[in-house]
């Protein structure tokens, strides 16, 4: 009795997880079965690929960066703030990680446009932003920054405090510290982070088309030319999903250790 009680839970849980896993599953399948792999090299070595692929590349890198050189201080803060408006900030910081994307790009033109908040005082000077690569920089910042700060936030939270109270004790300040001290210690997360964000950064489309457009060879990434592909040569709008995929699983793959831990 106690065993048929058993295999019936299992039936029941298992049903389910099985659907839901056949509902992520078989359109990763049904792109790999739909591919022509003896295609895949010469679709990627296309005019319009390598361009793309080159553009997605520098302004990933870039975002990266970005995200190390402004996101690990702000992780800093983060991690050592018990106060209750850093609840509030924490909560604005990760709102582009439920946001739809086109509205984080209709938010970048309101912020940088010709008559945005910061634009407007850029445009007499000549400077515009809207449609550029920086552009596409801006707004891949805007989606894989949160990626990056809440992962080291983790690891930096993970950090013995003892091991500030004795850097304080032999005079380290807060950047010495973080330098010499916490950085070393969550190079881990500070990794995962990054790959994390430049993953993220790969593949951001709506943001990127809305704020930075479609132009060949200035803001069009590789998401972008799989959306025009689409219509154009389907095939090579496959081909290029498959290689976004493959850097995907890469990415996830790495992490996977971590995050089991």
């Amino acid at each position: 009795m106690r065993y048929a009680a058993g295999w019936r839970s299992r039936i029941t849980l298992g049903v389910p997880a099985a659907l839901a896993l056949l509902l992520l599953v078989v359109p990763l399948v049904a792109l790999l079965l739909r591919a022509d792999w003896a295609r895949i090299p010469a679709d990627l070595a296309t005019p319009t690929v390598l361009p793309a692929l080159r553009l997605s590349l520098t302004t990933t890198s870039i975002t990266a960066l970005l995200c190390l050189a402004l996101g690990t201080p702000l992780a800093w803060f983060f991690a050592r703030s018990d106060h209750r408006a850093t609840s509030w900030v924490r909560a604005l910081l990760t709102v582009p990680l439920v946001l739809p994307p086109v509205v984080g790009g209709v938010a970048l033109l309101m912020t940088w446009g010709r008559n945005g908040v910061v634009g407007q005082h850029l445009a007499p000077f000549g400077v515009q932003i809207p449609f550029t690569t920086v552009a596409v920089v801006l707004a891949e910042t805007f989606v894989a920054m949160p990626y990056y700060v809440l992962a080291v936030e983790g690891a930096m939270r993970g950090l013995d405090p003892r091991l500030e109270a004795v850097a304080r004790t032999l005079g380290a300040g807060d950047l010495r510290y973080l330098r010499t001290v916490a950085i070393p210690l969550v190079l881990p997360g500070i990794a995962s982070g990054l790959a994390l964000a430049w993953a993220r950064a790969l593949g951001e489309f709506g943001a990127t088309i809305t704020f930075a457009g479609n132009f060949q060879g200035r803001t069009q990434t590789l998401p972008l030319l799989v959306y025009v592909e689409l219509e154009r040569d389907p095939q090579v709008a496959i081909s290029i999903s498959i290689l976004l995929l493959a850097v995907s699983v890469l990415v996830l793959g790495a992490l996977r250790g971590r995050w089991l831990r």
